[in-house]
């Protein structure tokens, strides 16, 4: 396969991903500046989506003000975000233009109905009240992408490169989102941390990553508590958006690409490496080396792989 096809397959999962990304932080944004009792923090509420997603700097450069209103139309329609749902969906749709005979009629389709639906839409038409399903309508239609993707697709390097993408995304979004809130993770507040403000807050990291009710499933027993979320979203390996779920996928993907190939590149050998790592890490290896430093360390390896990935095989 050639290089540029490769990469647009990878880009083409991985915006995809980072568009359903987006819409989760910001409906936990909305979320909690709903709650009557969170008035004092309005900021901060709308701040943890930018911040969360890369997009505080860029937006105090061309907006200032941090205001709702602000937020939401930077991190949904604003062309000068390169994270914007807007700039995602339209990358995403370029990249699969660009490996149309490579794809599915079904991805396409997927890709061409979202992209030209969300255009049509008028950014001033989505007030506060309306939010809630246009967040809904962007994560629906990253669900039917990913299910086209997953049923459709054969499976040879081109599905390969794909998962490596929305996996990359996926392991990076999961470590910001931690990192951006890792204060509320740590062991004290499992002793301090017992009023509505914390188990709010410990809510509004378990659903900006879909995982409110799957973590009752996987502690039937436990309140919310901060090591228990941290290891939730960080080790365990069933939980869709952890750290180990997004490793394990690498990894399978990265040896089947080797397979496919019949060699074995540097990227192969780090997809091992992370995933070994994971698996060999306890919740207690996290908290002795310091929850900041494990996830920016993390994040660190995360993007080496991709850079190696990318390098390997030429991405263009």
């Amino acid at each position: 396969m050639l290089g540029r096809t490769a990469a647009s397959l990878f880009w083409m999962s991985r915006y995809q991903e980072r568009a359903q990304n987006i819409a989760k932080l910001l409906e936990v944004a909305y979320r909690t500046d709903m709650m009557p009792s969170n008035g004092v923090n309005e900021a901060g509420d709308w701040r943890f989506a930018l911040t969360a997603s890369g997009s505080e700097f860029g937006y105090t450069e061309k907006v200032g003000e941090l205001t709702p209103r602000g937020v939401i139309n930077y991190l949904l329609f604003d062309k000068t975000n390169p994270s914007s749902v807007r700039i995602c969906l339209e990358n995403a749709r370029n990249n699969g233009r660009a490996v149309r005979t490579g794809i599915t009629a079904e991805i396409w389709e997927s890709l061409n109905t979202t992209y030209l639906e969300f255009m049509d839409v008028n950014p001033q038409s989505i007030t506060q009240e309306r939010l809630p399903d246009f967040l809904a309508w962007v994560s629906q239609r990253a669900h039917l992408f990913r299910g086209a993707l997953l049923n459709t697709l054969l499976r040879d390097d081109g599905y390969f490169f794909s998962q490596l993408g929305n996996f990359v995304e996926r392991a990076d979004n999961t470590a910001r989102i931690l990192d951006t809130q890792y204060w509320l993770l740590l062991p004290d507040n499992d002793v301090i941390g017992d009023g509505s403000m914390e188990r709010h807050q410990w809510s509004g990291i378990l659903r900006a990553l879909s995982g409110l009710r799957s973590y009752r499933f996987a502690y039937p027993d436990a309140k919310l508590k901060a090591t228990n979320i941290a290891e939730f979203l960080i080790l365990r390996k069933e939980m869709p958006r952890s750290l180990a779920h997004c490793c394990d996928w690498m990894d399978d993907a990265a040896e089947d690409l080797a397979q496919f190939y019949g060699e074995r590149q540097a990227s192969i050998d780090l997809a091992a490496e992370n995933w070994k790592t994971m698996r060999e890490t306890s919740i207690q290896d996290v908290y002795r080396k310091g929850l900041h430093e494990f996830l920016m360390e993390f994040m660190a390896r995360n993007n080496h792989f991709a850079t190696q990935l990318s390098a390997d095989y030429n991405f263009a």
